[in-house]
């Protein structure tokens, strides 16, 4: 890669998504900074996993941490005061009457993405990398593979700047996410994800099971769970 290629940005959220996108970005480029959002997210405390995620990786591996850069983290509370959501609000999670449900928060990572490339503008970083997945995921529209292609589209015209947005994880299931992870940093990387990431939408961090921690109940824990056994058993 060039001098203006070998930098990416990770949105980092301190989830096993991003986490493993981290890896990824780390087994890929010379440099690696990250961004996370504070938007007033029930499970906020995600973005405190996120420091021993990252001493966990750099301990793990010394050429990792060589090329851990700059930490960054926004906050934009605007996104939870214009939102109505689960995520956003102390209510139950349900399917809403369009079948999506009601954790999804509309422009979320298409906030996401813009206030990236905006930063990565300004650091000169050509490269951002979003754990954004329609394989095993709840249906949130932003997360599919045509509106990564075309916020691409949107944000290389708007700032004049060539972006590629890296969605590794975009065709694979929680259980290869597993794998991934095991491919990228061994049983090592596998165990640090599974007992430091976050993933549960309601914040817990009680009990340990044995793909984490988190409610149990949630969609995002019986994603995470489902796809921990299949990855322990084999499947895919």
């Amino acid at each position: 890669m060039s001098e203006q290629d070998d930098t990416a940005l990770v949105l980092f959220s301190g989830g096993q998504d991003s986490t493993t996108c981290l890896a990824w970005a780390l087994d890929r480029f010379a440099r690696v900074e990250t961004i996370g959002f504070a938007y007033g997210q029930r499970h906020a405390i995600e973005l405190d996993c996120r420091a021993r995620l990252l001493e966990g990786l750099a301990h793990m591996r010394p050429d990792w941490a060589a090329k851990l850069g700059c930490e960054h983290t926004l906050d934009i509370p605007t996104l939870a005061a214009i939102s109505e959501t689960a995520l956003t609000r102390d209510v139950a999670i349900e399917i809403g009457a369009d079948g999506l449900p009601n954790t999804f928060v509309p422009g979320r990572n298409l906030v996401f993405l813009t206030f990236a490339a905006a930063l990565a503008y300004r650091r000169g970083i050509r490269h951002i990398v979003g754990g954004m997945c329609e394989t095993d995921y709840s249906g949130y529209p932003d997360c599919r593979d045509e509106t990564i292609k075309a916020l691409q589209t949107a944000l290389s015209l708007g700032m004049a700047r060539s972006f590629e947005l890296h969605t590794p994880l975009m065709w694979l299931s929680k259980a290869a996410t597993w794998q991934l992870a095991h491919d990228l940093g061994g049983r090592g990387l596998v165990d640090l994800i599974r007992d430091q990431s976050h993933t549960c939408y309601l914040g817990e961090r009680g009990a340990r099971h044995d793909w984490g921690h988190g409610c149990g109940q949630c969609p995002a824990c019986e994603l995470r769970a489902n796809g921990w056994h299949a990855y322990v058993g084999g499947g895919s």
